[in-house]
């Protein structure tokens, strides 16, 4: 009986063990599309300045030949506000799909405490 009772405790530890290795992988796994999404974040802002700010001025230069430059200035402004919105649409739908609960291993702990009051089953 105590051999058997020893077995299970190792079992059970190493079960554990392997759960939070498991746990960890989760957690890595999903920092890193975190992190690719906060970088796509990051590129569409500053490639939406330097893009903004180059052709936003050759966008009044060249309207300001048919009207204002205010007005000139005022309509590529619109324009460019409507595809940083665009761009954090994108960004905040990809950030959505990233889980901070590792679901795998929560499963699998469920299984694991089923297992270990019904070891037979």
């Amino acid at each position: 009986m105590g051999e058997l009772l020893s077995t299970v405790t190792s079992d059970v530890q190493q079960l554990f063990r392997q759960e939070v290795e498991l746990a960890k992988a989760e957690v890595r796994q999903e920092a890193t599309k975190a992190g690719k999404a906060a970088g796509m974040y990051g590129g569409a802002g500053f490639a939406g300045y330097m893009v903004a700010l180059l052709l936003t001025l050759a966008a009044m230069f060249g309207l300001a030949n048919v009207m204002d430059l205010g007005w000139a200035a005022l309509i590529v402004t619109a324009i460019w506000a409507v595809i940083g919105l665009l761009l954090y649409r994108q960004g905040g739908e990809r950030m959505r799909t990233v889980s901070a609960k590792p679901e795998q291993t929560r499963q699998t702990l469920k299984e694991d405490a089923q297992w270990v009051r019904h070891p037979t089953r």
